[in-house]
């Protein structure tokens, strides 16, 4: 909890992380560090198990391999120009399957292997 202003207002901090459901946490897990960038940032039963969190920046996504879970999920995230312009780069580097889309305004979509998708708008 913050005060901010004059006022003396009391604001509570809202922190949140989507999960998104994998069918092979693992294979999920590669998906996310190897091809976009992100670090581990932990990983249950020491690595064995089926709940993990991969993070970049102040991204932060949970992947939760549940068999008896097949949602889909889209994450929107924002990018600075340059951090767009990075992005792009690692999208051809690495070979990241991605296209262009439309989400009220044009967006970079990328599908990860389990459906989930993760959409980067382009700055104005």
């Amino acid at each position: 909890m913050t005060e901010t202003g004059a006022t003396k207002q009391i604001v509570h901090r809202w922190y949140a992380r989507p999960v998104f459901f994998v069918a092979d946490v693992n294979r999920a897990l590669r998906f996310y560090t190897d091809l976009l960038g992100f670090e581990k940032a932990w990983h249950s039963g020491d690595g064995t198990g089926t709940v993990c969190q991969v993070n970049r920046g102040e991204c932060e996504i949970i992947l939760c391999e549940e068999a008896a879970r097949r949602d889909k999920s889209r994450l929107f995230v924002e990018l600075t120009a340059e951090g767009l312009a990075e992005l792009r780069r690692e999208l051809v580097e690495r070979s990241v399957p991605n296209n262009k889309s439309w989400w009220g305004y044009d967006v970079i979509q990328i599908h990860d292997p389990d459906g989930n998708e993760l959409l980067f708008p382009f700055p104005d």
